[in-house]
């Protein structure tokens, strides 16, 4: 079963959700995503899991309203190759553990990961 966390180290909310569900302790890989880029193959099992580029992608990212995304309709091929372009877009933490994917750091998200894992 594959147990990934991808994360940012910058990010204070990432270390925190780090901490409160013991990932390190349980065995999950961490891959710093400004460090390791994620690669196509690894955005595409985030999909095939999560149901779409969109639900992956963070629109609180800073480069979003000066690219003018925040005025467009973006396709999935576009949330796709602005993931990969700029790892900012990535909505984070995202952690895989087996056919179960964790996407961003909401209460319930965090609640439901601390629950399963």
């Amino acid at each position: 079963m594959q147990k990934r966390t991808y994360y940012l180290s910058s990010c204070s909310t990432c270390k925190r959700i780090l901490e409160e569900t013991d990932v390190v302790a349980k065995g999950f890989a961490l891959q710093d995503i400004k460090k390791d880029r994620i690669t196509p193959e690894q955005l595409e099992e985030m999909r095939k899991l999560s149901g779409s580029y969109e639900s992956l992608f963070s629109r609180r990212s800073q480069k979003f309203k000066p690219m003018g995304l925040d005025e467009r309709d973006l396709t999935e091929e576009e949330y796709r190759d602005l993931i990969l372009e700029e790892y900012t877009f990535l909505k984070r933490p995202v952690t895989i553990a087996g056919n179960r994917i964790f996407v961003g750091n909401d209460k319930k998200t965090v609640e439901q990961m601390k629950n399963l894992l």
